[in-house]
């Protein structure tokens, strides 16, 4: 028998040891809900998960046993004229499970948009009254739809509100360029005091007497989530499109202030197309770090959702931002070197669920140990996993 070189031996036993490449996937964490638009835990929590159903109720998921209680129940306040309507967003207190302090961004019986600060009560904070509710601040709406809802807490502890541009097609009142409206915006408040808020220090127009001191940036059409990157600081705009462009925006780490978008002038990297509503890009103004055109290729859509950069346990997943389309089923990731995109991925396959499918994604989520989950509308939630 002829015998193996050591050189062949040393190879054969590299290649057995060669770690197999981790197979992504995900895994139906819950079903049941209603129109699911967000869930989120608050600081510290691991085993329950807040859901928020856009006809006015938040539901606590417990993830160990897979029930479902009621938590907070606002539908007497919401009624819902058009799709996007209703309840659209929360956020978090850091210290929460101190203060039970949290915020909600909804749309009222007028079509208005309301930001109303709850406070929950029990040792756990699973508890609260709608009697509890705090009005912070009220934004005319003067359409039915382009109602923006994501709110967030940023690393500096302040509350950001991203808003639409009051509706219609076009903007027709050019929301997004006016500062002296609070629509098409970033917003940016401190809620810190014991009532009611304070306008940050550092706010870009908060001496100037014809803005609205609350705006941080502007130029949106109707920012469809947001989220910062938990290791860098960076904030991602996803902001919904008119009739050609989704566009994805990138504020860098202590950047941002007084930032210009573009909208109504611009959509994606051009002027906007229809209906003369187009103009010369205004001096300063930023373009996205990402567009996709409207269609239903595998790199099209009409409704972008944002999501998040990866930080959780899955080391392949590193640095990843990821997002997907409402209407054309599709998830993608890319990353960004030195503020550039880069590694385009799309991950609409490998992310098939073992049965079903995931579709009409509304929001994606984080948990606390940096899990991403996938929120569809339909009422499922899935978590992204290595197998």
């Amino acid at each position: 028998m002829a015998r193996l070189s050591p050189l062949v031996l040393l190879t054969l036993l590299v290649l057995t040891h060669l770690p197999t490449e981790a197979k992504i996937s995900t895994t139906l964490l819950a079903s049941g809900f209603k129109q699911t638009v967000w869930a989120e835990s608050p600081h510290g929590v691991h085993d329950y998960l807040w859901v928020v159903e856009k006809e006015g109720k938040i539901r606590i998921l417990d993830r160990n046993l897979g029930t479902k209680h009621p938590f907070l129940d606002i539908t007497d306040r919401i009624k819902i004229r058009m799709n996007e309507q209703g309840l659209l967003g929360m956020a978090f207190e850091k210290n929460y499970l101190s203060t039970g302090r949290f915020y909600v961004y909804y749309t009222n019986h007028q079509g208005d948009t309301e930001i109303c600060r709850f406070t929950a009560h029990g040792q756990n904070k699973r508890h609260c009254l709608a009697s509890s509710r705090e009005l912070l601040l009220t934004i005319k709406q003067d359409y039915k739809n382009h109602n923006g809802g994501w709110i967030g807490f940023g690393p500096d502890q302040l509350l950001y509100i991203g808003t639409g541009d009051g509706g219609a097609g076009n903007d027709p009142k050019n929301h997004g360029q006016d500062l002296t409206s609070h629509l098409g915006k970033l917003l940016r408040i401190d809620v810190s005091p014991e009532k009611g808020y304070r306008i940050p220090s550092d706010n870009p127009f908060k001496n100037n007497a014809k803005a609205k001191p609350e705006i941080y940036a502007y130029g949106l059409r109707n920012p469809w989530r947001c989220s910062w990157d938990r290791q860098t600081g960076d904030l991602y705009i996803a902001d919904v499109g008119q009739n050609h462009w989704e566009e994805i925006n990138f504020m860098p780490a202590g950047q941002g202030k007084g930032a210009n978008y573009g909208w109504r002038l611009r959509e994606g990297n051009v002027a906007t197309p229809s209906r003369k509503a187009g103009g010369p890009k205004p001096n300063g103004a930023i373009d996205p770090i990402y567009v996709y055109q409207h269609g239903s290729g595998p790199r099209e859509g009409v409704s972008v959702t944002g999501g998040y950069v990866y930080r959780g346990p899955i080391k392949s997943l590193q640095g990843k931002y990821f997002f997907a389309d409402f209407a054309n089923p599709r998830i993608w990731s890319f990353e960004v070197n030195h503020e550039t995109m880069t590694h385009f991925e799309d991950w609409t396959d490998r992310l098939k669920p073992d049965s079903g499918t995931i579709k009409t994604i509304a929001s994606f989520g984080e948990d606390n140990k940096g899990n991403l989950l996938i929120i569809s509308h339909s009422g499922r939630i899935w978590q992204v996993v290595e197998k």
